[in-house]
């Protein structure tokens, strides 16, 4: 299997389809079998392999093979790009929304030719 470092483009587009949403949801209670995968969703197996592989491809899943059975898990690469995204975001409209705060606290005229437009994005 192809595997290519994680990046937030890939993380999204997988994580924008819901069976793969579940997948995850139902890995994140632990390791399961691609057959055990399966079973709830009322789709082939092939579709749940092509959904584990495109979840492993982007760094989401690790799959490892025992005998006949694949057995899935969450890997956390793919886990971190997206909540270093998410952390960067928040962490910019944290900064932003404090420097709002400051000027709303202290109503001065002058500070209007202060504002910067880039701090309201």
């Amino acid at each position: 299997m192809d595997h290519k470092e994680p990046t937030i483009d890939r993380v999204f587009q997988a994580l924008g389809d819901p069976t793969r949403r579940a997948i995850m949801e139902k890995l994140s209670e632990g390791p399961v079998s691609v057959s055990r995968l399966a079973e709830p969703f009322g789709i082939t197996l092939a579709a749940v392999v092509q959904h584990v592989q495109i979840l492993e491809e982007c760094g989401l899943v690790h799959t490892e093979k025992l005998g006949r059975v694949r057995t899935c898990s969450i890997e956390a690469a793919g886990l971190q790009v997206a909540a270093q995204w998410i952390a960067d975001r928040r962490s910019l409209w944290d900064r932003r929304l404090d420097r709002l705060t400051e000027f709303l606290a202290e109503p001065d005229e002058s500070a209007l030719d202060e504002i910067n437009p880039e701090w309201l994005g």
